[in-house]
């Protein structure tokens, strides 16, 4: 009697991780505070951003990290500034058209 063995699409558990990743990433006030931010400056700087979101620098990049590698926003570096904007695309990809209100410009 053969025995039947159940295989797991790995490629759809792949893309469950990487929604899941995404989601986390967004289910945080702040986090969404940061968006929204980027969304009306456009691109800004750690060093522009971290007072008016009241964290230190260095919360601030873990915050920023999170979203970086949820592949929300994206990150210029020149020179010694690192410059951060939304990843819009991807954005755009997750939200309801609710929720994109806040985070397209031109909604």
């Amino acid at each position: 009697m053969k025995e039947e063995i159940n295989l797991q699409d790995v490629s759809l558990e792949k893309i469950f991780e990487m929604y899941e990743g995404k989601f986390k990433a967004i289910a945080d006030k702040k986090r969404l505070q940061i968006m929204n931010l980027l969304t009306q400056k456009g691109e800004i700087n750690v060093n522009d951003l971290a007072p008016m979101v009241n964290m230190t620098q260095s919360k601030l990049s873990y915050h920023l990290k999170i979203l970086l590698d949820a592949n929300l926003i994206l990150k210029d570096t020149r020179g010694t500034f690192n410059f951060y904007k939304l990843n819009l695309d991807e954005v755009n990809h997750l939200l309801s058209a609710e929720l994109c209100c806040l985070f397209r410009p031109t909604c």
